[in-house]
C-alpha cells in the first residue's frame, strides 16, 4: 500500500521524525493519511525534504487535517487568506517564532497544527527548535503536577499583536481566552504543560506575585534541552507540528539575511484536562 512506501526517521528520541518518500503535491490515499498522522502523533512535529508546492497544494494537504486556521493578525497571501506569508530581511524588526511559544494559543480554540514550507533560505543559521510538552509535564514533580492540574491561565493576544504587524490597529480586537495550564491531548489522552511567553498573561486562581514567579519557572523549564529537537532547513524543507503537545522556537541568527517561506495552519479545538 502506498502509506507503507514512506520511510521515518527519528530526529531523537524525545521528539521530530523526518519522512521520504513522499510528494506531499500528490493526492493522497488515505493509507497514507493515517501513516503522517501516526508519525505525527509519536513524535510531535516532523519534517519533509524536496517538496515543491504550490499555494494550492500546501492548502490541499493542510486540508486533509482539518479546517484550515485564519490568523488573527498577521499578514498572508493575497487570495489565500489561510496562507501565512512568514518573511524576515533585512529591513525586519521581529521574526515570527522567536521565543518558545504554541501557535495562537490566545484563540478559544486554539490550533490542532502547523505547516511551515520554507522556500528562501539564509546562508546560514534559521533553524527552528520543536520541544516536547508531555516531557515537559512529565519531568516536574508529583506534587508540582498535582497543583498545575488545579489551575487555569489567561492567554492574551494583546501581548504580541498589538502593534507588532500594523501600527493602524487600535480598533482591532485581538482574542483572549482562559485555558487549562496542563491540556489533555484528545487523541494520545497525555498530559502536556500548555503555558508560553507569548500569551499566557497569569494564572487565574494565584496572586499576581505567585503567577508571574510560577509562569517564569515554567518559561524556564520549557527551554530544557532535553525536551528539544533542531531542525536544520533546507530550500523547499516542510515542517508539521502538533501545537497540542509541541512548542517551537524559530532561531533569528541570520540578520541581515534573507528566510522566507509559507504556513497554512488546522483549526483545533478547546483545550480541557483530564485526569
Amino acid at each position: 500500500m502506498p502509506g507503507n512506501t514512506l520511510q521515518i526517521h527519528k530526529l531523537t528520541p524525545v521528539i521530530g521524525a523526518e519522512i521520504s518518500g513522499i510528494d506531499l503535491a500528490a493526492p493522497m490515499d488515505s493509507a497514507t493519511f493515517d501513516t503522517i498522522h501516526q508519525a505525527l502523533m509519536d513524535n510531535l512535529v516532523i519534517f519533509f525534504r524536496d517538496q515543491s508546492l504550490n499555494h494550492a497544494e500546501q492548502i490541499a494537504f493542510g486540508a486533509r487535517f482539518g479546517k484550515l486556521h485564519i490568523h488573527p493578525a498577521a499578514p498572508s497571501v493575497p487570495g489565500h487568506p489561510e496562507v501565512m506569508i512568514i518573511h524576515a530581511d533585512a529591513n525586519s524588526t521581529y521574526v515570527n517564532g522567536e521565543s518558545w511559544h504554541s501557535d495562537v494559543s490566545c484563540d478559544e480554540e486554539p490550533p490542532m497544527g502547523s505547516i511551515l514550507h520554507i522556500n528562501t533560505l539564509p546562508e546560514f543559521g534559521g533553524d527552528t527548535m520543536f520541544a516536547n510538552m508531555y516531557a515537559a509535564f512529565e519531568a516536574l514533580s508529583t506534587p508540582m503536577q498535582t497543583m498545575l492540574s488545579q489551575l487555569t491561565a489567561l492567554h492574551d493576544g494583546e501581548m504580541l499583536y498589538r502593534g507588532r504587524y500594523t501600527s493602524n490597529d487600535q480598533a482591532r480586537v485581538y482574542p483572549k481566552a482562559n485555558h487549562p495550564v496542563i491540556r489533555t491531548h484528545p487523541v494520545t489522552k497525555r498530559q502536556a504543560l500548555f503555558v508560553n511567553s507569548f500569551f499566557t498573561a497569569r494564572i487565574n486562581e494565584l496572586s499576581r506575585g505567585e503567577s508571574d514567579a510560577l509562569l517564569a519557572f515554567l518559561f524556564r523549564h520549557i527551554e530544557t534541552p532535553e525536551f528539544a529537537c533542531r531542525f536544520r532547513w533546507q530550500k523547499n524543507a516542510m515542517a508539521f507540528w502538533d501545537n497540542r503537545s509541541a512548542q517551537h522556537h524559530a532561531l533569528w541568527d541570520y540578520f541581515p539575511q534573507t528566510r522566507s517561506g509559507t504556513r497554512v495552519t488546522i483549526q483545533g479545538d478547546r483545550p480541557f484536562y483530564k485526569s
